[in-house]
């Protein structure tokens, strides 16, 4: 009996610490913002100024069908030490419903008894990062600039959604102001997270495309901060991608295209990586698991109504072949999902055996929006498997306008980088030189 015991013993040393180990990697870069934190007081009344704000959407569903005043919404919530203005509610709600996010989990995760936890990068944005317990959501402080610049182009950007149910581009979730009288007034934003889950990503990376000044010191070794690395550190490496490097490609290039029509640049591509289990590997090429993606994938009956419903596909009901947009110069030639997903069985023999039936114009329909197969997890749509790698890519910082400081901004660095490539350049040179990084480094 004495050695069973010790081996138990043993055993649950193990798993305790394993589980101090999980703790101290889930805590990597971030700090929890307690009682005592500079941070508490507002991360609290932000909390619960979500609360009642998601709340008034569980008690009254929103509307059927959006119409321009929604866009134009300003919902103000008076609480007693403080002031709450909800931007365009509606509109974000149906972008979450969009993602399969309930408004209760979306205020289970934001308003959880947890505490935000403070993100530490070696990001030089001025701006203050808060992460949901949970590690689901992103809360970032905004100028006033930057918010009017994002409702000033909500449509545009839920139009793209629709038409590129997958698209890359970062996901706003809702928009807010906070007035704690005589202390503070606060934009922030509500984001998905890119990197969701992040237990097991071992590396960051953000990309613009240029050389000058896109490098970053690695951190060294039991260095709290997340090092978030830059192009020149990602040199000789590649995104590898398989049959999916395809669409990969060309959904960068209609993000982009988008960003572009909007005098956008300086925006990133946030890429991280984690290696595959053989678990995950053996059920990522199962029939059963790609049966079950395409069922749900396929699934087009339950589309909503209202003025963004392709949208509703963004998560668990889009497939299909891709179609790419051949104005943005990509490809001609379409590929079925499961081409592009590297699974090997057809598209067909995947309808088959769901027992799926769609006209044929119903599909048509819904292959034009450059569709892929989802993994069958919760922020798919930034995620992209590899044959031996899952990818995290999603591109942020769309904010950036090039106004009269950032043209005369690009006249100083063309004389101080003659011949080199710098962040600043005209939204089509960025564009296309973000592309070009993008297709050079991903096979």
């Amino acid at each position: 009996m004495a050695p069973r015991k010790s081996a138990g013993t043993s055993g649950a040393t193990r798993r305790r610490r394993w589980w101090h180990l999980r703790q101290r990697w889930r805590m990597l870069g971030v700090f929890e913002i307690h009682a005592e934190h500079q941070f508490y007081h507002l991360t609290s009344v932000i909390k619960d100024g979500i609360h009642a704000a998601i709340q008034t959407g569980v008690d009254m569903p929103g509307p059927e069908k959006l119409t321009a005043e929604h866009f134009k919404a300003v919902d103000t919530q008076i609480h007693e030490d403080f002031e709450m203005q909800t931007f365009a509610g509606p509109v974000f709600a149906g972008v979450r419903r969009s993602l399969d996010i309930t408004e209760e989990e979306y205020q289970n995760s934001l308003c959880s008894d947890g505490c935000y936890l403070q993100f530490v990068s070696n990001s030089k944005s001025k701006a203050d990062f808060f992460i949901t317990n949970d590690k689901r959501f992103f809360l970032k402080t905004q100028s006033e600039r930057e918010v009017k610049f994002l409702l000033s182009n909500l449509q545009a950007y839920v139009k793209h959604l629709e038409k590129y149910p997958h698209s890359l581009l970062v996901k706003f979730l809702g928009v807010h102001r906070i007035v704690i009288p005589n202390q503070i007034k606060k934009y922030f934003i509500v984001m998905q997270s890119v990197f969701y889950p992040d237990e097991r990503i071992n590396i960051r990376y953000d990309i613009k495309g240029c050389e000058v000044g896109r490098w970053a010191n690695p951190a060294t070794e039991g260095s709290q901060i997340i090092k978030v690395l830059k192009d020149n550190n990602f040199e000789g490496q590649h995104i590898t991608l398989g049959k999916t490097k395809t669409w990969f490609v060309e959904q960068v290039k209609m993000d982009a295209g988008f960003l572009r029509g909007l005098n956008v640049l300086d925006y990133s591509l946030l890429l991280a990586h984690q290696p595959l289990h053989q678990d995950e590997l053996d059920g990522k090429h199962s029939f059963a698991n790609i049966v079950l993606r395409a069922t749900k994938s396929l699934d087009l009956d339950d589309s909503p109504t209202e003025a963004i419903p392709p949208s509703a596909a963004l998560l668990e009901k889009t497939s299909g072949q891709v179609v790419p947009d051949t104005t943005d110069g990509a490809s001609d030639r379409p590929q079925t999902t499961a081409e592009v997903a590297g699974d090997g069985i057809p598209l067909q023999e995947i309808n088959r055996h769901a027992k799926l039936t769609r006209s044929e114009s119903e599909l048509q329909d819904f292959h034009s929006r450059h569709c892929r197969l989802l993994p069958n997890f919760k922020n798919a749509v930034h995620v992209i498997d590899g044959p031996d790698r899952r990818y995290f890519v999603g591109i942020i910082d769309i904010f950036t306008v090039y106004g009269w400081k950032k043209r005369l901004e690009n006249l100083w660095k063309r004389l101080r980088f003659p011949g080199r490539a710098f962040s600043t350049c005209s939204p089509p040179d960025y564009s296309h030189r973000f592309c070009q990084w993008v297709e050079n480094h991903t096979q």
